[in-house]
């Protein structure tokens, strides 16, 4: 291995861990609050973003599932061919773009406002169109990616997440979820096998 790979790879780290200490200085707790309350009340959640923001999307509706607030990831693609029929009024949209300019997001946040279904948009860019139609903006801090050209997304990707897992955190306080709940839904691995330990 190159001495100036590893040294990339150690470095990635340090960017990394700098991203998230950042990120919490953006920290709106009113914003978050009010993140918070709609997630707890909306009979459903929807997520949607391009790229790894939307790989990241997935794995917010699965965290939203482990909790059991009902949840799925919807395709920006697929949004605009019927699978926003998913949304319902008082539902809770999440939108995920570091730009807040994702071309393909815009119609479908068109059809939530349609519809009646609260915005959360989390963005880097609060003067973007995700973030000055949303109901509700958390701020996503970004340094820098951790490639030397700062171009792949990578802290982009583990900011968005600090962020998700930051609202699960909430809600199961919030919500009052309790293990024993987790216990039943998840059987299967050796944290079902923990969980369900006599």
């Amino acid at each position: 291995m190159k001495a100036e790979a590893l040294r990339q790879a150690k470095e990635a780290y340090t960017i990394e861990m700098e991203c998230i200490r950042e990120e919490l200085e953006y920290f709106d707790d009113e914003q978050f609050s009010r993140a918070v309350e709609a997630l707890a009340n909306a009979p459903r959640i929807g997520a949607a973003g391009c790229g790894h923001s939307g790989i990241i999307c997935q794995h917010f509706a699965h965290l939203m599932c482990c909790i059991e607030r009902p949840a799925r990831f919807i395709s920006p693609a697929e949004a605009v061919h019927g699978a926003t029929g998913f949304l319902q009024k008082g539902d809770v949209m999440v939108f995920a773009s570091r730009g807040g300019k994702t071309k393909e997001l815009l119609p479908i946040v068109d059809i939530c406002k349609a519809k009646g279904v609260t915005i959360i948009s989390v963005t880097e860019n609060l003067e973007s169109p995700l973030a000055q139609q949303a109901d509700i903006v958390l701020k996503q801090h970004v340094n820098r990616e951790t490639d030397k050209y700062n171009s792949q997304g990578t802290t982009s990707t583990t900011a968005l997440c600090v962020i998700f897992h930051a609202l699960q955190a909430a809600l199961i306080e919030e919500t009052g979820y309790r293990n024993e709940q987790f216990a039943l839904i998840h059987p299967g691995g050796a944290v079902g096998e923990r969980l369900n330990k006599k």
